[in-house]
């Protein structure tokens, strides 16, 4: 069994992969954090998930449990998980990160770290997304230029950050695809006299409302037809399930910056 530790395990996200744990027969759930404020903060982590006592109380230390755990899967904030990071690096731990609204100075730090350690990081770790990811770059890479492309993305209305980290990896892909960097071409919403649209712009919008777990499709429009590329999340389980995925995968790979292609074996 594979000893693992969850990060943000109270939160929607930690919550589910420590249940589906459970059912896991390779994965074995040895230690669970959460942010200091969280009332849970010493109670049994399965009476939490509502999965019956395990044992393994929420903590809100990774280093006072670091020694007990392999391998670290990391839904939290951006501060946290940065601070996660360093924590796994400096003990040999292999890490999965899932937090979104990273800074690109964040994930440089991470990317720089993963010279010691395995690091799995992904915005979105569901299968039927990282398809679409290459799905994205590749008919970018055929229609190109002469097609518009446009994202639009949807979450419930508790989501902190905008656009997702979904939509941004889509729109990188794009980007990639027809041979630009995203800083050059992006557009994040558009509001008045702004004129007609740039050549080779890529549009990313973002909606948020009700309990939507996670809607994304990528336009790619031409003058004549419109191809629309969708994924539609229904449960948080998908998320979850991937999660468990990275974490059997990367335990025993050499220190490295992954991402769930990788883990899917579809780059």
């Amino acid at each position: 069994m594979i000893r693992t530790i969850v990060s943000g395990a109270n939160g929607k996200m930690g919550r589910r992969i420590c249940a589906l744990m459970e059912q896991d027969n390779e994965l074995e759930l040895v230690g669970a954090i959460e942010h200091k404020e969280s009332p849970e903060i010493g109670n049994d982590i399965g009476v939490i998930c509502g999965i019956g006592k395990k044992d393994v109380e929420l903590q809100s230390d990774l280093e006072y449990i670091i020694d007990k755990g392999e391998v670290i899967i990391d839904f939290s904030t951006p501060e946290a998980t940065l601070s996660h990071v360093r924590i796994a690096a400096e003990n040999e731990k292999a890490i999965v990160v899932g937090t979104t609204g990273l800074t690109d100075k964040e994930i440089e730090e991470i990317r720089r770290l993963s010279v010691r350690i395995p690091i799995v990081l992904a915005p979105n770790m569901s299968l039927g997304v990282n398809i679409l990811f290459k799905l994205v770059e590749d008919v970018a890479k055929v229609l190109g230029e002469d097609y518009d492309i446009e994202i639009v993305e949807m979450h419930h209305r508790f989501k902190k950050d905008a656009p997702s980290g979904t939509a941004l990896k889509l729109a990188e892909h794009a980007a990639n695809g027809i041979g630009e960097k995203l800083e050059d071409v992006a557009c994040y919403g558009r509001e008045g006299l702004i004129g007609e649209r740039k050549k080779k712009e890529i549009g990313v919008m973002s909606l948020r409302g009700g309990d939507v777990v996670g809607d994304h499709t990528v336009v790619f429009a031409g003058l004549g037809e419109r191809l629309e590329l969708t994924h539609k999340a229904t449960s948080r389980d998908t998320f979850a399930l991937g999660a468990l995925r990275a974490a059997k995968w990367v335990i025993d790979k050499l220190p490295g910056f992954y991402n769930m292609q990788d883990v899917l074996g579809i780059k």
